[in-house]
């Protein structure tokens, strides 16, 4: 199914300068914020007790917090859930507390406060070394993905697509990374998840435009290498596009109808959508062809004696 009634013809190649200031300055904003501010890491990394509680009418929030720091929880981050009658409490890891004497302290401190019976509805505690087992296993598990891509596309292709394919997965880690420290969302499980599920979106989306690079490069003799990759990124444009936009609906109705649960995950995806289509139009291509790609290096060798 066609996107566009008829070919494009955008001078993507042309614009690729500029694209390289813009991917340079999101980096830089990233790597800033990374390193000044960090990710707010989620319970899953940093260790310590989440209690979801239930409301039977509108929760104060601000309330709440007095009522736990008078209880000896000064650290507590107490914030809406969903909706304004359910309050969602992140404690610091408490050695000289187990889960069921945190969790009857936090009750009490909070029907005190309220004047009421609450409904403790969820309980979770993460120690701090599990924690950052987790920590390290997603880094881990991140390097190991994009060396087995490095590898993959030098064997299909040719080492200079491999560092381009390569060079947009870290561009769309990075700077998605740095969307969730600049907004300040929470960084948990399912958001390391979700950047992973990027890292083979984008990859997709790359490798479909090298297949159309490596085809063209063997059809159109006559035409210069930024000519071929600027032809071959018009051809994918409509695929890339309508996969894009079937994929952010799907996203969206996650995003809002999912629940606070899944939404970083939908979060992360949507901006992993986005900077993963922006990437394989410009970043791969544009590393590749910076790199010096050549047409003869992806033309099939010729056999010894085919000519007799």
């Amino acid at each position: 199914m066609q996107l566009l009634s008829k070919p494009t013809k955008f001078d993507f190649v042309g614009q690729r300068r500029k694209a390289v200031w813009f991917s340079v300055g999101l980096l830089l904003l990233s790597l800033l914020s990374l390193g000044f501010r960090g990710l707010d890491l989620g319970i899953d990394f940093t260790g310590g007790t989440l209690v979801e509680v239930g409301y039977p009418g509108p929760a104060d929030v601000e309330k709440a917090r007095e009522a736990l720091a008078e209880a000896g929880f000064p650290e507590a981050i107490v914030q809406h859930f969903g909706t304004n009658s359910e309050v969602l409490v992140r404690i610091a890891p408490r050695d000289e507390l187990n889960k069921a004497e945190l969790s009857t302290t936090l009750e009490d401190a909070l029907e005190a406060a309220h004047g009421e019976q609450l409904e403790m509805r969820r309980v979770e505690f993460v120690g701090p070394q599990i924690g950052e087992e987790l920590r390290e296993d997603g880094g881990i598990a991140m390097l190991i993905a994009l060396a087995g891509i490095l590898i993959y596309i030098a064997l299909r292709f040719e080492w200079r697509f491999a560092i381009g394919s390569v060079a947009a997965l870290a561009h769309d880690v990075v700077i998605t990374l740095g969307f969730f420290s600049v907004i300040g969302i929470e960084f948990d499980l399912t958001v390391l998840a979700a950047v992973l599920a990027v890292i083979g979106y984008s990859l997709n989306d790359t490798i479909v435009v090298f297949d159309r690079v490596r085809e063209n490069f063997r059809k159109l003799r006559r035409a210069t290498v930024e000519q071929t990759a600027n032809i071959s990124l018009n051809q994918t444009l409509s695929r890339t596009l309508m996969t894009s936009l079937t994929t952010l609906l799907v996203l969206l109705a996650l995003f809002f109808l999912g629940g606070e649960l899944i939404h970083g995950f939908a979060t992360a995806l949507i901006v992993g959508v986005f900077i993963g289509t922006y990437s394989s139009i410009y970043v791969a291509t544009s590393s590749v062809l910076a790199l010096g790609a050549r047409r003869e290096d992806l033309l099939p060798m010729a056999k010894e004696g085919a000519e007799a």
